[in-house]
C-alpha cells in the first residue's frame, strides 16, 4: 500500500460567521500519548500531505518524524493556513507508508529496541474522526492534533516476531482528537509509591463521570483497548516520578492511576491503584482551564481489586 488519506470529519460551520471574509492564521501541530510497550523505540510516520477543507498547509513539504518522541507537551508544526474564524470539519493526513522524505522503505514503520524496522499497514485508506475544533479571531491560534498511539497502534498476535499495525478505522478514529490550544490546560504532577506496587504507573484522564471501571479495565473493541475513552494519558517517570497531562480541553476531569507489571519486554495490566492528593484536590472534579497549569502530586496508598 502506498498512500493513505487519513480524514477528520465533523460537523462544519466555517466561514458563516464571518462575510467579509478575514482570515487569520493557524499553525498546525502534531502530538502523541505513549504507546505501552517497552520494545518500541520509536514509531516514523511519513506525512506527505496535510490538507484543512480540502486546502493544503502553507509551507509544509513531506516529513518523516518520530511521533512516539511527541510526548508531555512536545510537538511538531505541520504548518500554517490563512482561515475565516469558525468551526472546522475536515483535516486529511496523506500518509506515505512504502517511502520515507529520503526515498527510503518503508515510509512508516515502528523501530524496535534492538533496530530492526516492521512496516506499519492499514485496512482503510481514508479515516473519519467525529471531532471538530474552533479557529478564533487571532493569529495565534495552535491547532493540535492528538494522534494517541496507545489507542491506534496494535501488535498482531499468533506471529513469532513483532508485527505492528493501525488498529480498525472506528478505532483509529476514536484515537485521535483536535483542539485549540487557546481552549486548553493542562495537569501536572508527581506520584510517590513508597509501596512500589507497580514496574510502571500509567495516569489516564478521564472527562468527570465517564470512567467506568468494569468496562475501561477490560479489553474493548475488535483490537482489546484498555482505558479506551481516556481523553489522554502519561507514564510516570523520571527523577521524580512526575506525569504531565496535556491540551485538555477546558472542563472537569476524574484522574485514574494505573499500575503495570512487567515480564520480559512486555507490560502488563496489574491494577488500579488507590492514591489521595497530597494537597486535599477531589481527583475525582479537576477543573481544567486555560489560564492556570493544575498541579496534582499523590501518594499511592493501595491497589485497588
Amino acid at each position: 500500500m502506498g498512500t493513505v488519506i487519513m480524514m477528520f470529519s465533523c460537523s462544519e460551520d466555517n466561514a458563516t460567521e464571518n462575510p467579509e471574509g478575514e482570515t487569520y492564521n493557524a499553525t498546525y501541530k502534531i502530538t502523541d500519548a505513549p504507546v505501552d510497550h517497552a520494545e518500541i523505540e520509536a514509531v516514523f510516520v511519513t506525512v506527505s500531505d496535510v490538507r484543512v477543507d480540502g486546502t493544503s498547509l502553507e509551507g509544509f513539504t513531506k516529513t518523516t518524524f518520530d511521533l512516539s518522541a511527541l510526548v508531555n507537551g512536545q510537538t511538531k508544526t505541520l504548518g500554517d493556513l490563512q482561515m475565516e474564524a469558525g468551526s472546522y470539519s475536515t483535516i486529511e493526513l496523506v500518509l506515505d507508508y512504502e517511502a520515507d522524505v529520503d526515498g527510503n522503505a518503508p515510509g512508516c514503520y515502528v523501530e524496535m529496541a534492538d533496530g530492526t524496522k516492521d512496516k506499519i499497514e492499514s485496512a482503510s485508506q481514508t479515516i473519519n474522526v467525529t471531532d471538530s475544533f474552533e479557529v478564533f479571531a487571532t493569529n495565534t491560534n495552535e491547532i493540535i492534533i492528538d494522534f494517541d498511539l496507545r489507542k491506534t497502534l496494535k501488535e498482531e498476535e499468533g506471529t513469532l516476531e513483532s508485527d505492528f499495525n493501525f488498529v480498525s478505522t472506528s478505532e483509529l478514529s476514536a484515537g485521535l482528537r483536535t483542539v485549540n490550544k487557546e481552549t486548553t490546560g493542562e495537569i501536572k504532577g508527581t506520584v510517590n509509591d513508597t509501596q512500589d506496587t507497580s514496574d510502571k504507573i500509567v495516569v489516564y484522564a478521564y472527562e468527570k463521570g465517564t470512567y467506568n471501571a468494569e468496562v475501561e479495565t477490560q479489553g474493548q473493541g475488535e483490537s482489546n483497548i484498555r482505558f479506551a475513552n481516556a481523553v489522554t494519558s502519561a507514564e510516570v517517570g523520571g527523577i521524580n516520578n512526575s506525569y504531565s497531562l496535556n491540551f485538555l480541553a477546558t472542563g472537569e476531569y476524574e484522574l485514574i492511576f494505573v499500575s503495570y507489571t512487567k515480564d520480559g519486554n512486555q507490560f502488563y495490566f496489574n491494577s488500579t491503584l488507590e492514591v489521595e492528593s497530597t494537597t486535599g484536590l477531589d481527583l475525582g472534579a479537576l477543573e481544567v482551564t486555560s489560564a492556570i497549569q493544575l498541579s496534582a502530586n499523590v501518594t499511592v496508598i493501595g491497589t485497588s481489586s
